[in-house]
């Protein structure tokens, strides 16, 4: 029986201008259409359209306060997320995607990890929080395991701006989940 070649070890870096089109195209490979089913991270049941463009990542990428992670195998993008300092010692991880293919090799966990540790020493975070669609019970148990909690609290999922996708069924939120950073 052939093993499998091991892949290259994983490098995590902050983000640079040249890396907006595959980070958008990651992402898109991660959450939606048929491609991102491969994957357990897929949003193709509950939402249609994009799930984040090249202005929306150069802008993050430009913000005071904001930083895109990514994870690489080589020279390829395997994996990103998006860290945004919300002010009084909150941070927001967002945008956490993993390529399909790759999903289940620990880089949405070393991500995670990364992000905390950013966030904590470059934003100066306490707390670091996310929103996940209400429904992801797979997603937020794997947040959970994690060291976050839901906070009770709910977001809106912004119906009717396109830039986060077409909706597929009426009752979408966000539900907050939060830990603490050492």
């Amino acid at each position: 029986m052939e093993r499998a070649p091991t892949p290259p070890p994983l490098r995590l870096g902050l983000a640079e201008e040249a890396d907006v089109p595959a980070v958008v195209a990651l992402v898109e490979s991660a959450y939606r259409g048929d491609g991102s089913r491969r994957g357990w991270t897929t949003e193709a049941d509950y939402l249609d359209g994009q799930r984040v463009d090249e202005p929306m990542v150069r802008a993050m990428l430009r913000q005071r306060g904001s930083l895109v992670l990514v994870a690489r195998q080589g020279e390829r993008l395997v994996g990103c997320c998006h860290l945004e300092d919300l002010g009084g010692g909150v941070a927001e991880l967002g945008m956490l995607a993993v390529d399909p293919l790759t999903q289940g090799q620990g880089v949405g966990r070393a991500l995670l990890a990364e992000g905390a540790r950013v966030a904590a020493e470059r934003l100066g975070a306490r707390r670091l929080r996310l929103l996940v669609l209400w429904m992801r019970d797979e997603l937020i148990a794997w947040y959970e395991r994690r060291g976050f909690e839901p906070t009770g609290e709910r977001r809106p999922f912004p119906y009717g701006d396109l830039r986060y996708g077409l909706p597929r069924r009426p009752d979408l939120w966000f539900s907050v989940l939060e830990r603490p950073l050492p």
